[in-house]
């Protein structure tokens, strides 16, 4: 493995056999990081986001899965 670091990027050469499923949690996990970065939100915050989102999905798609 050999990282660079340029002007602009960072730079990760990894050998062919690498594992690409393992090397794909790795790039979302960098993707995670990277929008995350400038990020000024709380845990509690993300928390109760969350929550909002499931209660919603929920009520659209709870016809679904219970008859």
């Amino acid at each position: 493995m050999l990282i660079e670091r340029t002007n602009n990027e960072v730079i990760i050469r990894l050998p062919s056999n690498v594992d690409t499923e393992g090397l794909q949690r790795l790039v979302d996990y960098l993707s995670y990081k990277e929008a995350t970065s400038k990020s000024q939100a709380k845990q509690s915050d993300v928390d109760k986001l969350a929550k909002e989102v499931k209660r919603g999905w929920w009520t659209k798609n709870r016809s679904r899965f219970i008859k």
